[in-house]
Formats: structure tokens, sequence, C-alpha cells
């Protein structure tokens, strides 16, 4: 974040220095939150991750339910059984509490993996997109999230339908 205020900065300043007053300086916006949640790129990436992990998903919640009626039966019924009987169900439980947590640990690692790299592809094309309208608007600084823009800098719908037109 300092970063960015740091480079904003120099930017500015460097604009400002060079004989560009505030007048001069054409400046738009992008709202990469709005990009990642409408612009046609990320809806198909987001779509594309769902069906890549939705199996394991269903076989993680079906595990969860598996562990939850071990539990459930080992708390109802522990008083009645056999102490062996008692340890073997505590025993599988236990082996079965440690595998879900190994999957649940490696499909959270997995899909956060994938998402970055979705999300990697999508930004990428959204720089191309918004370099190519500074460029052919002649904006001498595109700026995003920041606190409060006028909407008339906001240039987020002309990159979402550059995006939509694979420009």
């Amino acid at each position: 974040m300092k970063v960015k205020s740091l480079v904003l900065a120099v930017l500015t300043s460097t604009l400002l220095a060079t004989g560009a007053t505030a007048a001069e300086l054409k400046v738009g916006y992008v709202n990469t939150q709005r990009i990642f949640r409408d612009a046609p790129a990320a809806q198909k990436a987001a779509k594309k991750l769902e069906s890549e992990f939705s199996k394991r998903d269903q076989d993680l919640q079906r595990m969860a339910k598996q562990l939850q009626g071990l539990q459930e039966n080992l708390e109802k019924n522990s008083v009645t059984m056999a102490e062996t009987e008692r340890r073997a169900k505590e025993k599988e439980f236990g082996e079965l509490s440690r595998e879900f947590q190994r999957r649940q640990r490696e499909f959270r690692e997995d899909l956060n993996l994938r998402q970055n790299e979705e999300n990697a592809a999508v930004i990428e094309k959204a720089n191309r997109a918004i370099k190519q309208i500074a460029e052919a608007d002649k904006f001498d600084l595109i700026l995003q999230d920041v606190v409060w823009v006028s909407p008339r800098l906001d240039i987020t719908e002309r990159v979402i339908k550059a995006l939509a037109e694979g420009k």
C-alpha cells in the first residue's frame, strides 16, 4: 500500500515538475474489484475454477458429514460400547479427522494457487486494455483503488467492454 502511494506521489510530482499543470493533467480511474466481478474474462475464470474444484469440494463435504456422523455416534453410544469398540471408533474418527484436515488444507492451497493464476491472467488482459485506452485518449495517469473518484474519471466500463471484445 505504501509503495503504491509512493509511486503515485513520485509520478504526480514528476508530471507537475515537467510543466504539466493540474488543468493539463488527464487522469482516469479503474475499479479493479468491478473488473474482477463484471469482466467476461473474470467470470469465465471463476466458472473454470468452479468446475475444476467442484468435485473435490463435494468430496470434502461428504467427508465432513461422515465425520459428523461418527462423532454423533461416538457421543451417543460411547457409554454403551465395549472399551475396545469405543477405542476403535475413536481411532477411526481421529484418522478420518486428520485425513479430512489434510485434504481440506490441500484443497485450499490448490484453489488459492489456481485463483492467483487466473487472476494474474485477467489482470494482464485488463492492463493491456487500460494501456490501449490510455494511449488512445492521451491519459497522463490511470489510478486504481482510490478512496473517492468523480464518475467522469471512471474508465472501468470501457475496460470491461474492451475485455469483452477481446482487445
